[in-house]
């Protein structure tokens, strides 16, 4: 078996595995988080409040969250999802309701799991403790994703690699306006 066959046939098992969890836990808490996650209540509801109580840090960490959100979708809805077509995970592998919920995009790659990233990875390199508080709302949604049956792991995964660069270069584009410029 090559090598690519074994990632997939281990993509597959993790999703099967995942979209089977039957717990109280993830039956009360995901859907509540895959609903704020929805059109990115959550982030632009965590900006408000750190705009509005953290002060100028506050102010500075929700705008670097809020514009990497806007890139990571960019690159993830805008032109990743176009770019590769996949099919979401057949709906006989996600035993619970959730599975009705789900988007008729690519699945490849997550924009819910990309918003996350990138708003939590900027605001964290901006304001570490308001990013620290983010982490676990953030780990939420990339796992509900996979749960819901909305995306395999890897479509998770790639999301996160989109999200981390969206971050990154958000952050860095002033330093490197500034290099230009002077």
């Amino acid at each position: 078996m090559d090598i690519l066959a074994s990632l997939r046939n281990a993509d597959h098992q993790l999703t099967r595995r995942v979209a089977a969890w039957d717990s109280a836990w993830a039956r009360q808490l995901l859907p509540p988080v895959e609903e704020a996650a929805e059109h990115t209540k959550l982030w632009w509801a965590a900006a408000v409040i750190m705009a509005s109580g953290g002060g100028w840090r506050g102010r500075k960490a929700a705008a670097a969250g809020l514009t990497a959100m806007a890139v990571a979708e960019l690159l993830s809805n805008g032109v990743a999802k176009q770019l590769v077509a996949r099919r979401r995970p057949p709906k006989d592998w996600v035993p619970h309701d959730d599975v009705e919920d789900r988007p008729d995009s690519s699945s490849f790659p997550s924009g819910h799991t990309a918003a996350a990233v990138a708003f939590t990875a900027a605001v964290g390199l901006t304001w570490p403790w308001a990013g620290a508080a983010c982490a676990a709302p953030m780990a939420l949604v990339a796992i509900e994703r996979v749960h819901s049956g909305a995306h395999y792991p890897s479509d998770v995964a790639a999301g996160a690699a989109i999200g981390s660069a969206a971050a990154a270069l958000v952050l860095a584009t002033p330093r490197l306006v500034i290099r230009r410029v002077g």
